[in-house]
C-alpha cells in the first residue's frame, strides 16, 4: 500500500507542468509555483479585503499619477 501511494506520487511530481509565457517548470519546481502562487494570491486577497475602504482613493491617485506621467493634460503656459 505505502509503495503504490509513493509511486503514484512519483508519477504526479513527472507529470506536472507549468507554463506560463516563456517561462516553464516541471516536476517540484513547478509544484513549488503553484504552492508559491496560491500563498501569494491568498496574501493579496488578505490586504483588499483589509483596506478594501481606501481601494478607490488609490485608484484615483494611481490613474492621475499615470496620467501625469504619460502627459496627456494640457501645461499651463507660464
Amino acid at each position: 500500500m505505502v509503495k503504490a501511494l509513493f509511486r503514484g506520487i512519483a508519477r504526479t511530481q513527472e507529470t506536472f507542468t507549468i507554463e506560463v509565457g516563456p517561462i516553464r517548470a516541471s516536476g517540484v519546481p513547478a509544484i513549488l509555483v503553484a504552492v508559491t502562487g496560491v500563498i501569494v494570491a491568498g496574501g493579496i486577497a488578505s490586504v483588499l479585503s483589509k483596506s478594501g475602504g481606501r481601494l478607490p482613493e488609490t485608484l484615483r491617485e494611481a490613474r492621475g499619477l499615470a496620467e501625469t506621467l504619460r502627459g496627456d493634460r494640457p501645461r499651463l503656459n507660464p
